[in-house]
């Protein structure tokens, strides 16, 4: 069974490459937002008693509270994913692979995230800098309506990068992990509600700064081993997609710190380096600027085929990360 799980994992991975994500097909993440957005309600008035509490209070009162939700959204999506297979083993072996099937193949963004960039690099192509702005705002937290062409080719380099660990490697990695266990499908799952969770409550403004903290540090940890992957497996991307290992490999190792999360210079230095550009720079959220540091050198001026180098990078990434994550997980499996 655990081979045939790990067969799994790679028909998922194929179907993603294939179709991506269609929006007529309903998708469990939503269940998951549903399921947060309960817990925070649920929780927020708990903590609350209908009483009014002070400042310093109301905000350890919320760092416990999110701390309870941080544990509870991915455990209890582990646990419904898990009793769903179960229940569809007692039916038939073939409705438990395909229900795992399924389960893996959503959890994972590849074709989704190189549609959305691409459609970026499509407009940019026609010369809709407006209309490429609008697309990039579908991507990012940032504010896009006056970037300027280098900025929005900028805004979708980074985001490709950024989510070719959480949108791809990391899933990959926790369902190959997983399926060694027998666990693969709730494993994928447990970590995108804590991906959902970090995008729904991890935000420093003054509503979620507490609440969100949980979360968001949760969302660094199970990234945390992905990211420094990608640090490797993008430079072996470059190698296959004849772009420069070398400067990849040299930009990640110098600049992999130059990021306030502990894990996204990472992968954003590895591409970086690879194409010969500099991102990072000023960006506004919510009205407020917000500096960050220059990831790369600036060999060459950002252009819109970036963004499409940006998607072959992510793409041979996804390939490497399967080939050694099932390859690896075999092993181990044999071993024990």
């Amino acid at each position: 069974m655990p081979f045939q799980l790990l067969a799994d994992v790679f028909i998922a991975y194929v179907l993603d490459l294939v179709f991506g994500d269609p929006h007529w097909l309903p998708h469990p993440v939503r269940g998951i937002g549903w399921l947060v957005k309960r817990l925070e309600r649920v929780l927020r008035e708990i903590i609350s008693g209908g009483k009014a509490h002070s400042h310093k209070d109301m905000g350890r009162r919320e760092r416990y509270a999110g701390l309870v939700l941080a544990v509870a959204a991915p455990l209890i999506t582990l646990a419904s994913v898990w009793a769903i297979l179960g229940a569809a083993m007692l039916v038939s072996p073939w409705l438990f692979h395909a229900a795992n099937i399924y389960f893996i193949y959503s959890s994972l963004a590849a074709r989704c995230m190189a549609n959305e960039a691409g459609r970026v690099y499509a407009v940019l192509a026609e010369g809709d800098i407006a209309g490429a702005r609008r697309r990039l705002s579908m991507l990012v937290g940032r504010e896009t309506k006056e970037l300027s062409e280098p900025e929005v080719i900028r805004g979708a380099v980074e985001t490709t990068a950024e989510n070719t660990v959480d949108g791809v490697i990391s899933p990959v990695i926790y369902a190959a992990v997983g399926s060694v266990f027998g666990i693969g499908a709730p494993l994928a799952y447990a970590f995108k509600a804590v991906s959902t969770l970090d995008s729904m409550v991890g935000y420093m403004n003054e509503r979620y700064i507490n609440f969100g903290r949980a979360s968001a540090k949760a969302d660094d940890a199970a990234n945390y081993i992905p990211a420094r992957l990608s640090g490797i497996i993008i430079p072996l991307a470059a190698l296959l997609c004849g772009m420069d290992f070398r400067g990849s490999m040299r930009i990640m190792l110098r600049d992999r710190r130059n990021h306030k999360s502990p894990n996204c210079a990472y992968p954003e230095a590895a591409v970086a380096g690879a194409l010969g550009v500099q991102i990072g720079g000023s960006n506004v959220y919510f009205g407020q600027t917000v500096e960050k540091p220059a990831i790369g050198d600036p060999r060459v001026l950002l252009r819109p085929s970036h963004i499409r180098d940006t998607i072959r990078l992510m793409y041979a990434a996804s390939a490497i990360t399967v080939a050694v994550a099932l390859g690896a997980a075999a092993a181990v499996k044999f071993l024990l």
